[in-house]
C-alpha cells in the first residue's frame, strides 16, 4: 500500500498540545502514533516522502534567506527534524517490541536513507555557513541559553560530521556512516535471533530442583503456549536468571550459561549461524577510519569530544582509580565464595555457571535472605502505583493511566503526568513483560519531544520498556527487587525526558545531554528502592496487603552490598574493554597480523542433552557456520587479538575470569549496536553523580519537597540547554565527589 494519503506515518496530528491536552482526557491522545494502522509497507514511502519534502524545504530556505536568523532559518529546520523524528519513532519502537520479518526489512531499508540524509545535511557547506552567520549576528547574545546551545551543538556536529573535509573524504565519511548504521542494526538483530532460537524443554521436574515456584510456573506456562508438556527454558532474562541463581542441577546451569555466553558467535549451540564476529571487526575498523578522517587519533578521542570528560586519559584514570579502590575487596569476596563452595558443598573449583548459584547460597546463609523472599511484596500494581507516589512526594506531580489510547500490545499501558495546576507535563507508554520478538533489556526512548509554537506546547511522550516476568497462575506479576530497581532506573530516564521545560526539541529532555551525564536521573531514582519510607508505599504483600516486614527489610539492607566490589570491577572491566577497543584498534590490527590462528573451538565444552529433556533450536536445518551468508567471517587472528585485549583488561582489574568459550563481546549491544561506544564508562561516572546528588536528600530527608524541587528545577527541567557540570553545581553547590558512591557501595565508611 503506497497511497500516501492514507499512510498513518504521514498523518501526524499536530493537536497534541498542552492547550488541548489540559482540557480533558480526549486531548491527551492527540498526536500519538496509530500503531494498529502502521504496516511495514507504509514505512519506506513515508520516509521517502518526508526526506524529499525536507530536502526541498531546505533548498527553499537557502535560496530565500539572505541574512539567516533564528526565526527565518534555524527554527524551520528544527521543525523539520522534529517531524522526521516523530515519523521514525513508532517504526523504531515497533521494530524493537513487535519485531517481524516485513517490518525488519522495511526498517533496515530505511537506515541507509536516514544515514545519507543526516550526513548530507551535516556536510552541506551552505548550511554550515548559514549557521555560522547566525552565530556571528549581533543579536546572537540575545538568544535564550537553549537557542545558543543548539547553535553551538550544531556547529560542533558539522565539524564532527565532516563538513570541513574535502569532497572525496566527505563521500567516504558518508559511506562509513551508512555502513555503520546497517551493521549496528544487523548486530542487534543477530543477538535477538540467537536469543530467540535457543529453547530447552524439561520433562523431568527433578531437573528443576531449587528453582522458585514462580519461575517453574512461568516455564510451564511457556511450554503450554507452545503446545508442549513439561517446562520451557529460554535465554530471556526472566527464564535465564532464575536457573543461574537457583537451579541445583549443575549441568543445566552450565548448559544454559554456555548457550547465553556463545550467542551470536562462531561456537556454541548455533555455531556460526548469527555470528557477529565479522560485524564487530568491520564496525571497529570503520569507527577508527571515521575518527582519523576527522583528525582524531582514534574513535575513543572522537567519542569524548561530545562528553563531559576532557580526554580519554581522564576516563582511563577515573576507571583505574575506581578499580584500585574496589579490586582488593572484590578479591576478598571471591575468595570467601570459593571457600564457602568448597567447605559447605565440596566443590573443588568454582566455574562461571556456579558463581550466581553459590553466591545466592552464601547470601542466604550469611543474611538469611533471598531475592525470592521479596517477590511476594512487589506485585506490579503496588510497585507501579508506589513509584508514581514517590514522584508525587518528590515533585508534586500526579500520574494517571489514560484509557482508550491506541497501543501495540495488550501488555502496554499509557499514562500522563500533570502538575498541581492540572497542566500535562508529559505522557508515556509502559510495556513491562518479556515476550518473543521483543528486544531484550530495558530502555526508555523518545516518542515525541517538547516544543513550543504558535499553537501551544507539545507535551513530550516517552516509551518505557522492560522485560520482566509476566503474571502466571492467576497472580499479578511479582517483581524481584532488582526488577523494581530497573523500573525506577528507566522511569528516571523518562522523567528527564518528560519534565523538561525547554521549548526547543534539540535540547529538550534527554536531547543534547552529554552521554556521560544522561544516566544521572536514572541512577538517581534507584536510590528510593532502598529507602524504608519509599518501600512503605512500594511494597505490599500481593495476598495480605501487609507491608514489608521490618525484619525482612533489615536483612535486605544488610545484604545490599553483598559482593558489591565484584559487581563494581565487572562494570569497570566492561568500561575499560570498551575504551581500549576504541583507542587501541591499531594495536588490535597489528596483533591480528602478527600471530597464528588459534583453534576456533578452544575451551568449548561438549553439549550433550540432559535426558529426558528435549533441546530444540528454531529454524533447524541451517548447517553450523553457514549463517549470515554474504557477511563474511571474522578472522581467527582478529578474534584472538580481541580476546588478548580483553584478557589484558581482566588481568588488570578483574577477579572473575570466564571460560575460554565465553564470547560476551559478540552480544555486547551497548557498544556495538547502541550509543555507548567509547562511553560505557558513563554508567560508572553517572553513579558518582547520582550518589552525590542523593546525598543531599540523605542530609535533608529522602522526601524533602524543597530538595526534590531543586533537583526538578536544576536537573530534570533543563534538558540539554546547559552544560551538565553547570547544572550539577547549581543543585549540589559544588562539583561531584566520589565519596558517596564508595559509601553506598560499602567500599568506604
Amino acid at each position: 500500500m503506497n497511497d500516501l494519503s492514507v499512510n498513518p506515518l504521514l498523518d501526524l496530528d499536530e493537536q497534541g498540545r498542552s492547550n488541548a491536552a489540559s482540557a480533558g482526557r480526549a486531548g491527551a491522545a492527540s498526536g500519538l502514533p496509530r500503531f494498529s494502522a502502521i504496516r511495514a509497507e507504509h514505512v519506506e514511502p513515508a520516509v521517502d516522502a518526508t526526506l524529499a519534502a525536507n530536502r526541498a524545504a531546505i533548498e527553499r530556505l537557502l535560496a530565500d534567506v539572505r541574512a539567516p536568523t533564528w526565526d527565518s532559518f534555524v527554527q524551520p529546520i528544527e521543525d523539520m527534524n522534529e517531524r522526521l523524528g516523530r515519523l521514525w519513532s513508532p517504526v523504531s519502537h515497533l521494530n524493537a517490541v513487535m519485531n517481524n520479518e516485513a517490518l525488519r526489512a522495511a526498517y533496515n531499508n530505511c537506515l541507509p536513507k536516514l544515514s545519507d540524509y543526516g550526513t548530507e545535511i551535516k556536510q552541506d557547506e551552505r548550511l554550515y555557513r548559514a549557521y555560522k552567520a547566525v552565530a556571528a549576528r549581533p543579536d546572537f547574545a540575545g538568544l535564550t541559553p537553549a537557542q545558543k546551545k543548539i547553535i553551538d551543538n550544531i556547529l560542533r556536529d558539522f565539524r564532527l560530521s565532516g563538513a570541513e573535509l574535502n569532497d572525496a573524504d566527505k563521500k567516504r565519511f558518508k559511506d562509513i556512516e551508512q555502513e555503520l548504521s546497517s551493521l549496528q542494526s544487523k548486530f542487534e538483530e543477530n543477538v535477538l535471533d540467537a536469543t530467540n532460537a535457543w529453547e530447552l524443554f524439561i520433562t523431568d521436574e527433578h531437573d528443576l530442583a531449587g528453582l522458585p515456584e514462580n519461575a517453574r510456573a512461568a516455564a510451564r506456562q511457556a511450554a503450554e503456549r507452545d503446545g508442549q508438556s513439561g517446562w520451557k527454558l529460554t535465554l530471556h532474562m526472566p527464564s535465564f536468571l532464575p536457573v543461574m541463581m537457583y537451579a541445583d542441577n549443575r549441568e543445566l546451569r552450565r548448559q544454559i550459561y554456555e548457550a547465553s555466553a556463545t550467542r551470536a558467535s562462531e561456537i556454541g549451540p548455533h555455531a556460526g549461524r548469527w555470528d557477529n564476529g565479522a560485524i564487530m571487526q568491520r564496525i571497529l575498523a570503520l569507527r577508527a577510519e571515521k575518527a582519523k578522517l576527522l583528525g582524531f587519533a582514534n574513535f575513543a578521542a572522537l567519542s569524548i569530544a561530545t562528553k563531559m570528560a576532557e580526554s580519554t586519559d581522564e576516563v582511563f584514570a577515573f576507571l583505574r582509580d575506581l578499580a584500585a579502590r574496589s579490586r582488593p575487596a572484590a578479591q576478598k569476596e571471591l575468595a570467601e565464595l570459593r571457600a564457602f563452595a568448597a567447605e559447605r558443598f565440596g566443590l573443588p573449583a568454582i566455574e562461571a555457571w556456579d558463581i550466581p548459584y553459590y553466591s545466592e547460597k552464601l547470601r542466604q546463609e550469611r543474611y538469611d535472605f533471598s531475592e525470592e523472599d521479596l517477590r511476594p511484596y512487589f506485585p506490579e500494581p503496588q510497585v507501579v502505583g508506589g513509584m508514581f507516589d514517590v514522584v508525587h512526594r518528590l515533585y508534586g506531580l500526579d500520574i494517571h493511566e489514560v484509557p482508550g489510547v491506541e497501543l501495540w500490545h495488550p501488555d502496554a499501558h499509557f499514562y500522563e503526568i500533570r502538575d498541581a495546576s492540572g497542566q500535562v507535563r508529559g505522557r508515556f507508554y509502559m510495556d513491562l513483560y518479556a515476550r518473543p520478538h521483543k528486544r531484550g533489556g530495558a530502555w526508555m526512548d523518545d516518542c515525541m519531544s517538547r516544543k513550543r509554537d504558535a499553537q501551544g506546547v507539545q507535551a513530550p511522550v516517552a516509551y518505557l520498556t522492560c522485560n520482566f516476568s509476566a503474571p502466571v497462575g492467576g497472580k499479578p506479576a511479582l517483581f524481584t527487587h532488582d526488577e523494581v530497581t530497573t523500573l525506577f532506573h528507566e522511569f528516571g530516564h523518562g522523567l528527564h525526558h518528560m519534565l523538561t521545560l525547554v521549548d526547543y526539541t534539540s535540547v529538550a529532555g534527554i536531547n543534547g545531554v552529554k552521554w556521560d551525564a544522561v544516566e544521572l536521573p536514572s541512577q538517581f531514582m534507584e536510590n528510593w528502592c532502598w529507602e524504608r519510607q519509599a518501600l512503605d508505599v512500594l511494597a505490599r504483600h500481593y495476598e495480605s496487603g501487609a507491608s514489608l516486614p521490618e525484619a525482612l527489610y533489615k536483612k535486605m539492607i544488610a545484604a545490599r552490598n553483598f559482593q558489591s566490589a565484584m559487581q563494581m570491577v565487572r562494570q569497570i572491566e566492561f568500561s575499560l574493554f570498551d575504551m581500549r577497543l576504541h583507542s587501541d584498534f591499531d594495536l588490535i590490527k597489528s596483533r591480528a597480523s602478527a600471530h597464528g590462528s588459534p583453534r576456533p573451538n578452544e575451551g568449548l565444552l561438549p553439549t550433550p542433552p540432559l535426558p529426558p529433556q528435549r533441546e530444540r533450536a528454531r529454524g533447524e536445518g541451517t548447517p553450523p557456520g553457514r549463517g549470515n551468508e554474504g557477511e563474511g567471517s571474522a578472522s581467527d587472528e582478529f578474534r584472538h587479538a580481541i580476546q588478548q585485549l580483553l584478557d589484558e583488561v581482566r588481568r588488570e582489574v578483574s577477579v572473575v575470569f570466564p571460560p575460554a568459550f565465553n564470547r560476551f563481546p559478540n552480544s555486547f549491544g551497548h557498544i556495538f549496536a547502541g550509543g555507548y561506544a567509547a562511553g560505557y564508562y558513563s554508567y560508572k561516572w553517572a553513579e558518582v553523580l547520582s550518589a552525590d546528588a542523593f546525598s543531599k536528600f540523605e542530609e535533608n530527608g529522602v522526601f524533602n519537597r524543597q530538595t526534590g524541587e531543586e533537583f526538578l528545577h536544576n536537573i530534570l527541567e533543563q534538558g540539554g540547554a546547559y552544560e551538565p557540570m553547570e547544572l550539577f553545581v547549581r543543585f549540589r553547590g559544588r562539583k561531584p565527589k566520589i565519596d558517596a558512591l564508595l559509601r553506598h557501595s560499602g567500599l568506604a565508611a
